[in-house]
């Protein structure tokens, strides 16, 4: 970058139609404050103490079974509950509004072995959990009131995991939750405006920008990893199919080959960056399960060469975000205070930078399985 884009200046994010502040002046300040700890993937394939791990109980009471695979089941403490009463009491102010929230929250466990991640798993053994979280997808929209499926992992104490067993989480709700309701509201505008899909456009732009500015981290037949131009936490990664897909049921067996490759890639480049058990939180980005309730706009069937198995949703693009916490190195992590939390997000080392960074980090992983 030039020294302009070294410089404090706002970068627009078009799939939120907000904006980011950028400083990269700041990587030079002192660091006095909270320093955490290196992690490391447990040492044991089976603790006993787990809750998670094949025949243990649950805390809720529940056994699990010897499971030798996948293994899903509903949370034993849900944040969303299939039936939910209205509120109590009406309140009299058109401010005090509250409505019941239904959904079904979903454990899903990748692997028995209690020692791995995701980025010390294989190829072979990520693919099973793409298969997986598809068919959770399809039985979720299948029982009609389900809106949106939300399927995402926090990985590691930092970012709130209470369990290091590998395993994500599927939450699936009777409403578009907030951030994939208004990636929804941009990508349908971009597409009326333009007549083409916004995240089609933005790869596209990616792919031809200077070697000296560019964003991509890898790319393999069917997804590419970058650094948005619009990125917020430091090592940010934005993981976009290839080809214009609304949401995982439409993939083609090899793009979940392709899904699981991406995967494998990026987490262990994200162990490798800063010899650490990389935390992130992980979340798919896919088309709502059905049209907006109510909402006569919602376009049907091709428009402008695209479409998608659902035909509600031709705006959707499906994409992953990875929004990992470190900043300076293994300990050192970004906070989300003072000025993010009261003005606007804001980050210090630019990109570009986080991009080369991520390119240089090995895919081999510095943890070899035994």
């Amino acid at each position: 970058m030039d020294k302009k884009g070294q410089s404090p200046h706002r970068r627009w994010n078009p799939l939120r139609q907000s904006w980011v502040l950028v400083s990269p002046h700041r990587t030079q300040r002192p660091w006095q404050g909270e320093v955490g700890q290196k992690t490391a993937p447990s040492g044991v394939s089976y603790d006993p103490q787990c809750y998670l791990c094949p025949g243990n109980h649950r805390a809720g009471g529940a056994v699990n079974p010897a499971y030798d695979g996948i293994f899903s089941f509903v949370n034993d403490y849900a944040a969303l509950l299939p039936d939910s009463p209205a509120p109590a009491e009406a309140q009299e102010s058109p401010l005090l509004k509250a409505e019941p929230a239904r959904g079904v929250c979903k454990v899903l466990c990748y692997h028995p072995d209690h020692s791995l991640t995701l980025a010390r798993m294989t190829r072979a053994e990520i693919r099973p959990v793409v298969d997986a979280w598809t068919q959770e997808y399809e039985e979720l929209r299948a029982l009609g009131w389900i809106e949106y499926v939300q399927i995402f992992e926090n990985r590691g104490a930092m970012m709130g995991a209470s369990n290091p067993h590998p395993h994500g989480q599927i939450w699936s709700t009777g409403f578009v939750p907030d951030e994939p309701a208004a990636e929804t509201q941009a990508q349908r505008q971009h597409l009326a405006r333009t007549g083409r899909c916004l995240l089609c456009d933005y790869l596209e732009a990616e792919q031809a920008a200077p070697a000296d500015q560019g964003r991509i981290v890898f790319e393999n037949e069917h997804f590419a990893a970058l650094v948005p131009w619009w990125a917020v936490w430091p090592f940010e990664v934005l993981l976009v199919s290839r080809r214009h897909l609304g949401a995982l049921p439409e993939f083609t067996s090899e793009e979940r080959d392709g899904l699981a490759d991406a995967l494998k890639r990026l987490t262990t480049r994200y162990d490798n960056l800063f010899a650490t058990s990389f935390p992130y939180t992980m979340g798919f980005h896919q088309s709502p399960t059905t049209g907006a309730p109510g909402d006569g706009r919602v376009p049907t069937g091709r428009v402008a060469g695209l479409a998608t198995d659902s035909g509600s949703h031709p705006e959707w693009h499906f994409h992953a975000h990875f929004y990992p916490p470190l900043l300076r190195s293994a300990t050192v992590r970004k906070f989300m205070v003072g000025f993010e939390m009261l003005g606007m997000p804001q980050r210090d080392i630019t990109p570009e930078d986080a991009a080369q960074r991520l390119r240089a980090a090995s895919e081999e992983h510095f943890w070899p399985r035994p």
